[in-house]
């Protein structure tokens, strides 16, 4: 059934393919781009992943040189604060974005701060709360397949002081340009193949099934599903292989697409509330989090779950299975999807990730108090909160 009301936005325009990384500089040139921050972590800094995306630039008069290469495994408002000095000082123009959600967020929060001319992130927080000023080029380079933040009109900052992740909502936070290259995920390790891949597939799932559903997400989002299940494990036994890293990095895009136009659910609520108190990182929370969730929802969704039945395990599977045991079949199939992957060290329990039982009450007291929690399906208690914890322990 149609929504009575709805919005879908896409503005980002999408390079995908071998070598769509040199299609970036004359994008940034068009847009008069002289002199973008490059943000990216440690890792790609030496591993030559930066040196890759440099050498694109090559006969182009942009420079390049601009980087800042020590964004930590969480987008925090110190570092968005400090980068934003140095944009200023060094005279940048626009940015780009090399690596992963928190890589990301990161330059989203920067773009948030000097498009509004400001100094501190924390002055922007909130839902769609930002007068429209002159954009600066923006453009982003995944080097995972997970977040799908290059499409997203989301950025996650974490705030130490307080344990907490802020969600900071816009459509201002929107890129650019998004390039998906394989030669940019190729040297994932498998287990982060793995953990940012099922964070795809939460996106997806919660996309098509939370509150703020439409036509057009749940489109992006059914999609999605179909190339994760397909290519995951593929990707993980195969890091090598283009068309696998392709095939998820434009599922990771899509499901982004998705949920950016729908919203998220109780899978992200909690799973923000145990990343921000435990410190768990947000691919592992979403993994561990989705099938325990996926039954607390599954009276209210099950014509839903039926139906992703179909993405899930393809077409024959789905026609075999009894119209009334669709939707159990499908939380079973993402169970025992999410398990073949502790073959690589990903973890499929709180405690394995370090999680401690007396951390519950601080996590479900910050889950119900995140508006993720507002548009999934059923309203849960704090007390229903710490039962879902203590089924994933």
């Amino acid at each position: 059934m149609l929504p009575k009301y709805y919005e879908f936005l896409n503005s980002v325009k999408i390079m995908s393919g071998e070598n769509a990384l040199e299609n970036l500089p004359h994008e940034l040139k068009m847009m008069g781009a002289k002199k973008p921050i490059v943000l990216t972590d440690a890792i790609l800094a030496k591993c030559g992943t930066l040196d890759k995306v440099q050498k694109a630039f090559k006969g182009f008069d942009i420079d390049v040189t601009e980087t800042y290469t020590e964004i930590p495994p969480d987008s925090s408002i110190k570092v968005i604060n400090e980068i934003a000095g140095i944009f200023k000082a060094k005279g940048c123009d626009s940015i780009i974005a090399l690596g992963g959600g928190s890589v990301i967020d990161t330059a989203k929060g920067l773009r948030i701060v000097i498009e509004q001319g400001g100094t501190d992130i924390m002055d922007y927080m909130g839902l769609d709360s930002l007068p429209r000023k002159d954009r600066i080029a923006f453009a982003v380079i995944p080097t995972t397949s997970g977040t799908g933040s290059e499409c997203t009109n989301v950025a996650v900052i974490a705030n130490p002081d307080k344990n907490v992740k802020m969600e900071f909502i816009s459509y201002d936070l929107l890129p650019d340009f998004a390039v998906l290259d394989p030669r940019m995920t190729e040297t994932m390790p498998p287990k982060i193949t793995a953990n940012t891949g099922v964070d795809a597939l939460v996106h997806a799932i919660e996309g098509y099934t939370c509150l703020q559903k439409n036509p057009l997400s749940q489109s992006y989002a059914f999609a999605a599903i179909r190339l994760i299940t397909t290519f995951l494990p593929k990707a993980v036994l195969e890091g090598g292989n283009h068309e696998y890293r392709l095939a998820m990095s434009n599922a990771a895009t899509m499901a982004g697409i998705a949920f950016s136009n729908s919203m998220v659910g109780l899978v992200h609520a909690i799973g923000h509330a145990v990343g921000g108190v435990a410190h768990v990182p947000h691919g592992i929370a979403m993994s561990i989090l989705l099938p325990h969730v996926m039954k607390f929802n599954l009276e209210t969704l099950k014509p839903a779950y039926a139906e992703l039945l179909l993405p899930l395990a393809g077409a024959e599977i789905y026609a075999t299975t009894p119209k009334e045991e669709r939707a159990q079949k499908a939380i079973e199939f993402v169970t025992a999807f999410i398990k073949q992957f502790e073959s690589v060290g990903l973890p499929t329990k709180l405690s394995d990730a370090k999680v401690t039982e007396d951390q519950f009450d601080a996590i479900a007291q910050t889950a119900i108090n995140d508006g993720a929690i507002v548009v999934n399906p059923i309203m849960a208690t704090k007390e229903q909160v710490i039962e879902i914890l203590k089924e994933a322990f």
